[in-house]
């Protein structure tokens, strides 16, 4: 196990070896209020689209299921009518020039690897950019009528008109406490003032807020050299299988595989963990199983027999009614053409 997962372990755990950082949590979160106050009083600049902007987002280090929702709005937005584009910072890439349009085919190391999975999966345009109202103004150039930021909560040079933060149900807000001394991005007050906080599973932490349930689902196996997609079942790979996973949250991949009765041995990796062919030469051979953020990076040189297990974000009826009226309410605002 590595420093950063023994970290994310005692921050989700509440080990008390982390208690030397306390003083730094502090100081983190005073810093983190002082910045946001910079921006709400007008002492820093803010970009507002002329667009509406969906920032989803989380307080959290770690991984909570942002990428799956953000793929979730985009479908759903299209299929209202909208014509939705995703900014992302584009984490894990060094871009030849910003911002970047990133395409199904765009080099992973250019555009980081969710950037990359969210253009394969949504079919919408993607803007990879550090600077996020930079990006987001390219997709309104591009026609976008509305857009979603990737990860864009802390991100207040960009104007937002609903925010959405998601929060993994089995791990919660961890110990409760911000950087280094805890997970926490933001302090728990925050949650107070965003649109709408998002559950990713079932929720074993108590919290304090009104929230909804979000369920990632399985949907398909997909191989990765051909692209062909096979049912859930019958498993169309031999078991065992080396699993594998470099997301904020890998035991939660995990225990899905286990769900679905693939057993093996599973490897967890960083988050954005950059592979070669080195990484994945596991032994005994067996079918590789990897997430879909995974294959991005391992498309081209991944060993013959490798799988990728697509999921999908499933949110309530009540949501969507939600998201509908405030939609609504910005069309009348002016803020989507009628």
């Amino acid at each position: 196990m590595s420093l950063a997962q023994r970290w994310l372990k005692a921050a989700y755990g509440g080990s008390a070896w982390l208690a030397p950082l306390y003083p730094l949590g502090s100081l983190y979160r005073y810093l983190a209020c002082r910045r946001e106050q910079r921006y709400r009083r007008g002492n820093a600049p803010i970009w507002q689209a002329s667009v509406p902007v969906i920032v989803v987002g989380n307080i959290t280090l770690g991984g909570t299921g942002k990428s799956p929702l953000v793929a979730w709005l985009s479908r759903w937005l299209q299929e209202q009518g909208y014509s939705p584009g995703i900014v992302t910072r584009g984490y894990g890439g060094k871009a030849p020039h910003y911002p970047l349009l990133v395409t199904p085919s765009t080099d992973p190391q250019h555009s980081g690897d969710e950037p990359l999975m969210l253009a394969q999966q949504t079919g919408v345009p993607v803007i990879a950019d550090p600077q996020r109202a930079r990006g987001a103004q390219a997709l309104v150039q591009q026609g976008c009528n509305i857009v979603i930021s990737d990860d864009g909560l802390q991100h207040l040079a960009l104007g937002r008109d609903i925010e959405l933060v998601v929060i993994d149900g089995a791990r919660g807000l961890g110990n409760r406490r911000c950087l280094p001394a805890g997970p926490l991005r933001e302090a728990p007050a925050r949650l107070a003032s965003v649109d709408a906080v998002i559950i990713n599973g079932a929720l074993q932490h108590p919290l304090e807020v009104p929230h909804m349930t979000m369920q990632l689902v399985p949907q398909r196996w997909r191989y990765l050299a051909t692209g062909q997609h096979y049912p859930l079942q019958p498993l169309p790979f031999t078991l065992p299988v080396h699993g594998l996973a470099g997301i904020g949250n890998p035991q939660r991949f995990f225990n899905t595989l286990q769900a679905l009765g693939v057993q093996g041995d599973m490897h967890p990796f960083e988050d954005h963990q950059p592979f070669n062919e080195r990484t994945v030469q596991f032994t005994p051979l067996r079918p590789i199983i990897m997430t879909a953020k995974d294959a991005v990076k391992c498309q081209a040189f991944a060993p013959p027999d490798s799988w990728v297990l697509e999921v999908e974000a499933q949110l309530p009826q009540a949501f969507e009614d939600w998201l509908l009226n405030r939609l609504s309410v910005l069309t009348q605002r002016g803020r989507i053409d009628g």
